[in-house]
């Protein structure tokens, strides 16, 4: 299945797609800077920000400007030819979010809650979900054949690690060819793959492995996945949330570059195959 957004795309034989942006909107210049930033290396891609981060560590984290404002600020970005992919944390803020985002995405924690999964698939757009770290590869079926009940068949599938004990996540790249195996593309999300959620206790906040990013992600796109999620910010130590595994902006080129070549070779066999 091929799936098109706004100049990119997921599977059918389409080059390698790019979701990319900050954890969370930090405010309006911000992410016109970075969309502009990404884009200028990447070409075209999905921006990615979330206008509330409900599941932070601590209550007294930074959540973002919620739905009214965030979406005002994704607007703007939308404006500058930036396709656009949001969370939802709510059934509720489908249909507004669904005004502006091309994506809706279902966080991790939330991929199992029914009423949500309909209500993004309701509203025709494209439907991004992460697979909960509880979840096994083969029982995430399930939760694409929630939306796709709606009639909606334009359904990303999302991994991003899976519980290993405390504080740490492992990839299974297995899973990778098991939910290609649906006949949905298949995304893998590089930075939230290096999260240690909750590491830093003291804190009140998570940490991460940022070193392995593009470890991971070059095993996955050598696995066969049709896009790759990675949250981008050009101060990682200074980002508002999860910027312990976020990538470098400096580092994307020859991120990209690499993993992009990997892609070209994964599908010249399949062409060939």
């Amino acid at each position: 299945m091929r799936i098109e957004c706004r100049g990119a795309a997921f599977g059918g034989g389409a080059p390698l797609a790019l979701i990319a942006g900050p954890c969370v909107i930090e405010s309006a210049e911000h992410a016109l800077w970075l969309a502009g930033e990404i884009g200028s290396i990447a070409g075209p891609f999905i921006f990615k920000a979330s206008f509330d981060k409900a599941n932070r560590t601590s209550g007294s984290a930074y959540r973002g400007p919620g739905i009214k404002e965030g979406l005002r600020i994704l607007s703007a970005v939308k404006a500058r030819g930036h396709a656009i992919l949001t969370d939802i944390h709510e059934p509720a803020q489908a249909a507004e979010a669904a005004e502006v985002a091309d994506i809706l995405q279902i966080p991790a924690f939330l991929c199992r809650q029914t009423d949500m999964l309909v209500e993004a698939g309701r509203t025709g757009r494209i439907v991004n979900l992460k697979k909960g770290q509880f979840v096994a590869p083969h029982d995430f079926r399930h939760a694409a054949d929630k939306v796709a009940s709606t009639g909606n068949s334009q359904i990303l599938l999302t991994e991003r690690g899976s519980s290993f004990g405390y504080n740490n996540l492992v990839v299974d790249m297995r899973g990778l060819s098991v939910m290609r195996g649906f006949g949905w593309p298949v995304v893998f999300d590089a930075t939230h793959s290096v999260q240690l959620p909750g590491a830093n206790g003291p804190a009140g906040a998570s940490g991460g492995q940022p070193q392995f990013i593009e470890t991971l992600a070059r095993a996955a796109v050598a696995a066969g996945v049709d896009g790759l999620f990675v949250e981008v910010h050009e101060a990682p130590e200074a980002a508002l949330s999860d910027g312990s595994n976020a990538l470098r902006l400096d580092l994307l080129p020859e991120f990209l570059r690499r993993v992009r070549e990997i892609d070209s070779v994964v599908r010249s066999f399949r062409l060939h195959a």
